[in-house]
Order: structure tokens, then C-alpha cells, then sequence
């Protein structure tokens, strides 16, 4: 007798036990479109706010542009500003904001591309068209205008906002 109880009360056990998990089950949802949206804009917003307080503590005088991209042009060039299409030539450093070094162009060369065509970091691409021959520029990107969530699987972590100290070396508009 005592067995019957024990084998029927561990069978309610069972059964109100797939019925509280099933109920957590309905409970949760996948997140919407909106909810997406939402921690994007969160995420943006704290990278912002990161990139400010770095800036403030020390004392660079930047811009930023409606995208995200701070930048600062430390010497004018020569010559007709970068235009999509164009050949630029660049010599560069990338560090993370906490100064960890990345790569620069004295241990991989100068970097070329073609402005408009993709390949480099949205940010670059779009500082590029703020500069001219000879220019010097800091560009200061959050993640979502370098390597974004993921980072670029070597040197740069995802969710980082990373400095790139570029000069413009050529500049060759194709005809």
C-alpha cells in the first residue's frame, strides 16, 4: 500500500512537473523586430557614450558625424577632397581606445582601396571623403562603423570601438 503511494505521488510529481515546465515554454517568446531595434539602439548609444567620455578625458577636439564616426583632421592635404571611385593610398595605425595596439602600415604595408567599393570599415570609407592628398586625420569608430559584433577574428575584439591615426598618401581619380 505504502508502495502505491509513494509510486502515485512520484507520478503527480511528474506530471505537475512537465506542466510548470510547458507553461515556462509559453511564457517565453522570440524577441520582435522592435525588441531587435531596441538593443541596437542601446548598444549604439553606449558606444557613443563611451567614445565621448574618452574623448573628454583627453581633451581631443573631435566631430562626429550623424553616423557615429568622430574625427579630427590633424593636417590639411593638397589637392581635390576623395571622391567614391577613387584609388586612395593610405598609411595608418589602428588602436583600441584602451591604446592596445592593432596593425599599422609600418608592419603590413600601406592599405589600398577603392572608395565606394567596400572591403575597408564603413568608418574609414566615409572619413576618406573628408580628406585630400598629404591630409592627416584621426578617426575615432564604433564598432557598428569598424568590425561590430564580431570583430575581425585577429586583432580587434568584437563590440570594439577602434582609432585609426591615417595620412593620405595617393589619391588616383579613375576616368
Amino acid at each position: 500500500m505504502i508502495k502505491t503511494y509513494i509510486t502515485f505521488g512520484i507520478f503527480l510529481l511528474l506530471i505537475s512537473s512537465c506542466a510548470i515546465q510547458n507553461k515556462d515554454k509559453e511564457q517565453k517568446r522570440r524577441p520582435t523586430a522592435e525588441d531587435l531595434i531596441s538593443i541596437n539602439r542601446r548598444m549604439v548609444s553606449l558606444d557613443a557614450d563611451a567614445i565621448k567620455v574618452y574623448v573628454e578625458e583627453n581633451n581631443l577636439q573631435m566631430k562626429e558625424t550623424k553616423t557615429g564616426l568622430w574625427y579630427h583632421i590633424d593636417s590639411e592635404g593638397e589637392g581635390d577632397l576623395a571622391v567614391k571611385g577613387d584609388v586612395v593610398e593610405l598609411s595608418f595605425e589602428i588602436t583600441l581606445l584602451d591604446g592596445t595596439a592593432c596593425y599599422s602600415s609600418d608592419s603590413l604595408g600601406n592599405k589600398r582601396f577603392k572608395v565606394g567599393q567596400g572591403g575597408v570599415e564603413p568608418g574609414l570609407e566615409e572619413g576618406i571623403l573628408l580628406l585630400n592628398k598629404g591630409a592627416k586625420a584621426t578617426f575615432i569608430m564604433p564598432p557598428h562603423r569598424a568590425h561590430g559584433l564580431v570583430g575581425d577574428d585577429d586583432k580587434i575584439p568584437g563590440r570594439k570601438s577602434i582609432i585609426y591615426k591615417v595620412e593620405v598618401v595617393d589619391i588616383k581619380r579613375e576616368s
